[in-house]
């Protein structure tokens, strides 16, 4: 399918506000759009091409919000915005559905301030690395009134707590994190970026697609960077933490390509393709598999962290293993090995 011109109701300097999507007019506008430009119902689409959207939320991609990803730019996530909304406008009639994943979090969850405190009682300012050896030298300890508060014992919290960080040591993940309250659930910055949003509702109207929503990142105990899978999925008794989402390994599989961009590229990025790559029954995915790499930034906070050369690497990895580095401007039907497999039945090539 040929790209198609972006429809006059997108404006790319609001991309970066909150607003109503006013839901009516677009339904009335992606009909006529539909018919104007001939597409038809994705379910007719012979080559199945799949957007998973990471994290498009206010939290990571406002200015302003809890956790903006700002990269080294100052206005990163809002730019990655922009570019995949006209991404998705103009590739309306070669996108077959469009998966959007929601980090989802509670004020008393293990990377909140309010799990951790020192010998004082005071809790440990955002951004702060948690080490295993932190934990064992108890200059941070699991709070006991939050244990309390959630039902748990406390004694399996400080055990958890020792546990856990040391899992993400052992497991080449960052240490934990005390990241600044986000994603809260039932907040603003809960929900989708409005620009992201409205793009998305277009595309499900025009093409009779039905979107889909993974929520994610609700589990206390854990963190859960990856849209497929949380951090660490046993507790200290080998108790099970969280599972792998099988629902969602599923769908993927079952298109020809999926294309990835979201936020943010050093963290539910990265370790969302990570996954990809770790099973053995998903890597078959990697040449199937497009990353938008200017639709994705890195978390920077100037003077605290950089994640940028963490994040470079992980996608020059990612490539290495048989996944294609993209760029949103580039027409889909040059991307590398696409071209060969648009013969493919539907949902063959994973």
């Amino acid at each position: 399918m040929p790209e198609l011109p972006i429809p006059g109701h997108f404006d790319p300097r609001r991309v970066g506000e909150v607003w109503r999507v006013p839901y009516e007019d677009r339904a009335r506008e992606a009909t006529a759009w539909a018919e104007r430009h001939g597409l038809a119902p994705a379910a007719e689409d012979a080559f199945r091409v799949c957007l998973l959207a990471v994290d498009v939320q206010n939290t990571f991609c406002i200015p302003g919000f809890e956790l903006f990803v700002a990269g080294r730019s100052g206005s990163a996530a809002v730019d990655d915005s922009r570019r995949l909304c006209e991404w998705i406008y103009r590739n309306l009639g070669s996108v077959t559905r469009i998966l959007a994943s929601l980090d989802t979090h509670h004020a008393m969850q293990v990377f909140h301030a309010i799990w951790l405190v020192d010998e004082d009682g005071r809790h440990p300012a955002p951004y702060t690395l948690v080490s295993a050896e932190d934990v064992a030298s108890g200059r941070w300890r699991a709070n006991g009134a939050v244990a309390e508060a959630l039902g748990i014992d406390a004694d399996y919290a400080r055990r958890h707590l020792a546990d856990y960080t040391r899992r993400l040591a052992e497991g080449g993940k960052y240490d934990l994190t005390v990241w600044p309250y986000h994603a809260m659930l039932g907040g603003i910055g809960h929900a989708l970026v409005s620009a992201v949003e409205e793009a998305i509702f277009f595309h499900g109207v025009a093409r009779h697609s039905r979107p889909e929503f993974h929520v994610k990142g609700d589990n206390p105990l854990t963190e859960h960077y990856s849209v497929l899978g949380p951090e660490v999925t046993e507790g200290p008794d080998g108790d099970r933490l969280a599972v792998e989402d099988a629902g969602l390994l599923a769908t993927l599989r079952s298109f020809d390509a999926v294309v990835v961009a979201g936020q943010a590229k050093s963290h539910c990025v990265a370790w969302t393709i990570d996954d990809l790559l770790e099973h053995e029954d998903l890597r078959r995915l990697a040449e199937c598999t497009y990353l938008l790499e200017d639709c994705t930034s890195p978390i920077v906070v100037p003077g605290v962290v950089d994640y940028t050369e963490q994040a470079d690497a992980a996608f020059e990895r990612f490539e290495a293993a048989g996944m294609h580095v993209v760029r949103s401007t580039d027409p889909i039907e040059r991307w590398p090995g696409l071209a060969e497999r648009i013969g493919r039945t539907p949902g063959s090539a994973p």
